[in-house]
């Protein structure tokens, strides 16, 4: 092969590679095509052409389910009744009444519902308070503010939470 005929080769080469790389744009994942005097890349993801990026698929949105609780107490016998995780109010105090009279209460009365919270009962000398809050620390706080404001020796007799759960 004469001198000449390999520089006429190596041109030649050097104008294919450089086609095939004009052709690809970086970045892009891309499938060769050929034509009779031609080449090029064509994209495997179409949106990529257009300068956008395949996006993900969003999460469904969250969805929560309420929970409640109810106090109901018979002062005259010393008993309380208590109910926690029910679906609804109504529930909740059927709940709560049916443990104070399995506890031998007889005048079962409504004290508090909570909903999606917590609930805290603070006993003092002479009476007794009670508050609902986001967290079992914050009902136990202002119930016992409660409890301070007209007796002496509060302390935290029932502390529960009804808190949502996620059921999606």
């Amino acid at each position: 092969m004469s001198q000449g005929t390999v520089k006429i080769l190596f041109l030649f080469g050097l104008f294919l590679i450089a086609g095939a790389l004009r052709a690809q744009e970086p970045g892009v994942d891309c499938a060769p095509i050929q034509g009779q005097g031609w080449s090029g890349c064509a994209p495997l993801y179409p949106s990529q052409q257009q300068g956008q990026q395949q996006q993900a698929p969003q999460p469904p949105p969250q969805r929560w389910t309420d929970h409640w609780g109810a106090l109901v107490s018979d002062d005259s016998q010393g008993k309380l009744g208590v109910a926690t995780d029910k679906v609804n109010e109504a529930g909740a105090w059927l709940a709560a009444e049916e443990d104070c009279h399995a506890k031998g209460g007889l005048n079962c009365t409504r004290l508090i519902s909570y909903r999606n919270e917590c609930m805290a009962m603070v006993l003092g000398d002479k009476t007794y308070s009670f508050s609902a809050g986001a967290t079992a620390s914050d009902a136990i706080r202002q119930a016992t503010q409660k409890c301070m404001a007209n007796t002496t020796n509060c302390h935290v007799y029932y502390s529960a939470c009804s808190l949502p759960v996620r059921i999606q």
